[in-house]
């Protein structure tokens, strides 16, 4: 009589338990660098013509108004249409609407890069912006998916390290690109990086979406019009003043549809963002947290590099002054993404911010047009790991608190408000600035400069408030 044939050993066909976690970690790693190289090349996008700008002028023969707008034109349809790229992620596919965003940046650097005229730059640079939003916030969804709670807050950690050195490494790596090549080679550097993550991530990365999603178009639009009134208002605040018809219309405007969206989501069957995460500490507590720290750290960044040359110091020279801040984020994010799981997200938010509060607060008190650029750096060190500390554990409070089909949404909703935080930033700072100091000269400069980094410094401290509301270390961890 036959005998039955023994069962067959999974384990034999793929390898083992051990070849299956070291596939697994493999992946995770690809997700991790991928996710973090394409959050580096949008961060950079955002400032890296900041320095280019006169060459840009010379060659375009553009006035001061469109130079402003080249600049604008990638910040204003990169915030607007965040919610919309998480939204239309969940519904069709993080990594499908992720491969697409990055196909549109490319094809905006590349019209960048062909630019005739300052119209034509600054109609590629909203382009360029529109795919940055449709990848950024999926990057982090499909960062927060491939990675366990108790290793996502160490992987955040390395990817805002990444993400920082991109912010803080913009400015000098656009003026290198601009003295050492010419301002176009800005935007073609993005071209072959571009198709070689694509490629990367089409073999390396699973594809991960919200089951049965629906599109909230309703709700997209409404988001889109009301991020749309508020980031135009603060962005003309200073140029055309605050009691003008064109600012004060479009923050009514913008309020206006933030009430109606508001409305809407709380009767939507699927919203594109659930009202009810507001209600999670953990979500509410790191999103106005993070609002709070990434205004004066965008501001900073905004202001400083004009206070260097304000000493005396050329715009390539300025931004490799920054390199102390440069390198806290880069090196401390990391760790402080494993201590997440130590300690918990509050106690890392809190000092983080209030570092960042003494630092810019030290400069505020010190600013003087002699004083030597040696005695700035402790300053942005103690800045530059604070933030390096806050910005991990925020994100990691925020996405931690959502169920995973909705890291998606709260990746998203994140971005954007981190993203308005550094615009209400720089309007503030700016206005701050005007009332207090001029370009008229070092010592002018220098006055306002001490103002508005002194709001800074009180904002920080203002974060760290918010932060003291995020929840004690989760159990378990």
């Amino acid at each position: 009589m036959a005998t039955a044939a023994p069962p067959i050993d999974t384990t034999i066909r793929t390898g083992g338990p051990n070849a299956v976690e070291a596939r697994e970690a493999g992946r995770r790693r690809w997700v991790l660098l991928l996710a973090s190289l394409i959050s580096f090349m949008i961060a950079l996008d955002a400032l890296v013509v900041t320095t280019a700008l006169s060459a840009i002028r010379l060659d375009l023969h553009a006035p001061i108004e469109a130079l402003e707008w080249i600049v604008n034109a990638y910040n204003l349809s990169f915030a607007v249409l965040l919610l919309t790229g998480a939204a239309l992620g969940d519904r069709f596919g993080r990594r499908r609407v992720l491969v697409a965003g990055l196909a549109i940046f490319m094809a905006a650097s590349i019209a960048c890069a062909l630019a005739g005229s300052a119209a034509w730059l600054i109609a590629a640079r909203g382009l360029q912006g529109m795919g940055a939003a449709l990848a950024m916030p999926l990057a982090m969804a499909l960062l927060s998916a491939a990675f366990p709670p108790q290793m996502r807050a160490r992987a955040l950690g390395i990817f805002s390290g990444i993400t920082g050195l991109a912010l803080i490494a913009g400015p000098a790596a656009g003026g290198a690109v601009a003295q050492g090549l010419a301002w176009p080679w800005i935007f073609w550097i993005n071209v072959p990086v571009g198709l070689v993550v694509m490629v990367l991530v089409l073999r390396r990365v699973p594809e991960s979406r919200e089951p049965a999603a629906a599109l909230d178009v309703s709700g997209v639009l409404l988001a889109t019009g009301a991020v749309l009134g508020a980031v135009w208002g603060l962005t003309r605040a200073h140029e055309s003043g605050w009691d003008s018809l064109e600012v004060s219309g479009a923050l009514a405007a913008g309020v206006l549809l933030a009430v109606a969206f508001v409305a809407h989501e709380q009767r939507a069957g699927a919203p594109m963002l659930p009202l009810r995460l507001f209600r999670l500490r953990a979500f509410s507590a790191g999103i106005a947290a993070s609002f709070l720290f990434y205004a004066p750290m965008y501001a900073t960044v905004f202001f400083l590099p004009q206070f260097l040359q304000a000493q005396g110091a050329g715009p390539l020279g300025a931004g490799l002054r920054l390199l102390p801040w440069t390198a806290t984020l880069f090196v401390v994010a990391p760790f402080a993404g494993r201590l997440v799981a130590r300690w918990g997200e509050r106690p890392l938010v809190v000092c983080g911010v209030l570092m960042q509060a003494a630092g810019i607060g030290w400069i505020a008190l010190n600013a003087a047009p002699e004083l030597p650029y040696a005695a700035l750096v402790p300053a942005l060190v103690l800045a530059g790991a604070g933030v390096s500390m806050a910005m991990p554990a925020a994100q990691n409070a925020v996405l931690g608190a959502v169920a995973p089909v909705e890291i998606g949404k709260a990746s998203g909703a994140f971005n954007m408000f981190r993203y308005l935080g550094g615009m209400f930033g720089i309007a503030l700072l700016v206005e701050v600035f005007t009332r207090f100091g001029s370009l008229a000269s070092p010592q002018a400069f220098t006055q306002g400069f001490s103002h508005a980094m002194a709001v800074g410094a009180a904002m920080s401290v203002l974060s760290a408030l918010a932060a003291c509301w995020l929840p004690a270390r989760r159990k378990g961890w």
